[in-house]
Parts: structure tokens; sequence; C-alpha cells
């Protein structure tokens, strides 16, 4: 594919074309209300209306909640800032949960108020794991580079998720993504050879794109996911 075919702040129809690179950064966030009141969204990609396959951050004002609602596709997300709630647990600010296919719950929110990263209807049926993880508390391997650390989150069927801390100064080789690759920054500054993308950036790079990202003098740690978007092209 050719990389310089992509989208930088195509939010009209919302990144439906999985086959096309897609970067937003955090100064072009457009904030949407949701049906409920204290709850905006920004939409990374989506295809469908309300009950959608959806890539989204969720913010949630302090003390607001969502209505009771089933997850027919399943439901990932990582809380980035305060405490998200519901009726079976509080997730502080790091924790990585997944919500297999049937599973339901109502989001109530208190005083800290929330915002997560969340990714909807994307669950193969096979997959029916559910579990939380404490980030913040869970080990740390070492990657495949110098200054490269590796959070494994979840492995299934050729899709893998995980945290990866870069170290200031750290190159990563020049490689492919079979099954394309999905990064959301969470801390510092990443880099590759397309562009500069600061904290709050997300980035979606189709099946077999290549990049050789590095980091500069302020490091970064990112969300990463491979090998899930096969599917969405029609691959499978």
């Amino acid at each position: 594919m050719n990389q310089s075919n992509q989208t930088e702040l195509s939010n009209e129809g919302y990144n439906a074309d999985f086959t096309q690179r897609v970067v937003i950064r955090p100064q072009h966030y457009k904030w949407v209300p949701s049906p409920m009141p204290g709850v905006e969204r920004m939409k990374l990609d989506r295809i469908g209306d309300e009950v959608a396959r959806a890539t989204t951050i969720v913010r949630y004002e302090p003390n607001s909640e969502f209505s009771s609602h089933t997850h027919s596709g399943g439901e990932e997300f990582l809380v980035l800032e305060g405490v998200f709630s519901d009726e079976h647990k509080d997730y502080p600010k790091g924790t990585y949960v997944r919500n297999p296919i049937g599973t339901s719950h109502q989001p109530k929110i208190g005083p800290q108020g929330a915002m997560i990263f969340v990714k909807l209807q994307q669950f193969a049926t096979n997959d029916t794991k559910q579990f939380s993880l404490d980030t913040n508390k869970a080990e740390w391997y070492q990657g495949a580079v110098p200054g490269l650390s590796v959070m494994p989150l979840h492995d299934h069927e050729g899709e893998h998720v995980a945290l990866v801390k870069w170290e200031p100064n750290t190159k990563f080789t020049p490689h492919q993504h079979f099954g394309g690759e999905e990064i959301l920054v969470l801390e510092g500054t990443f880099y590759d050879e397309h562009g500069e993308y600061p904290t709050g950036s997300w980035l979606r790079n189709p099946h077999m794109s290549k990049h050789a990202p590095y980091t500069k003098e302020d490091g970064a740690l990112i969300y990463v996911k491979v090998g899930h978007l096969l599917k969405e092209e029609g691959m499978q």
C-alpha cells in the first residue's frame, strides 16, 4: 500500500475503510454527545449507527452514568483517566478490561469522572475470556530491542494486544504489519518515518503496511493491537 495515501482527519465517514491508514491527533478531536447526559464521544472509526462496530474515546463527567446494555459483539476498554465503575467493580486509570459477547453492565461513574478508550462489536465468537487487569501492577517483559518493554494484555488466534514502553531514543527495526496494527499513544511522543504522534494520538496501519518506529528524548508508552484488521477488510 502507498503510505502517502493516508487519512489524517477523516471523521466524516468514521474511517470505515480498513485498507486506509488513519492518523488522528488530539488537536483534531471532535467530541459529540452520546444519548446519555454527561457522556461525550470522540469517534475514531465506526460502522453502524448507535449500535455499531466502533473504536471510540468516551469521556464521562463526574457522577454520570450510562444505561444498562448487553455487549452483543463484545467490549474491550482501557481506562485513560479517572475511575470507570459499574455494578461489578471500580476500574482505576490504567485498567484493561475485556467483556465478551453476551456480557452486560451499567456504567455508573463517581466524582472523579472517567475517560476510556473502547472497542465494541469486535470479538470473535470463541473469544470468551472475561477479565480485568490493573496495568499499574502487572509485569513488564524485555522487548525485541534494547529500550523496549512489553506488557501482554490479550492474545487470541493471531490477534495480540499489549502495552509497549519505549525508553528515550529507542529505535525499532523496519517491519511489516500482517493483519494490521492499531496504536494509541498514552504517554510521550511516538515517531516513524511518516510523522510524529504526541500523547492522545491514534493510528491505524492496514494489513501489510510498513514503518520503522522510534522515540526521541521523552520516550513513549503505547497501547498496540496487531493482527485484527484482516477480518475488517474481508480477507478472512
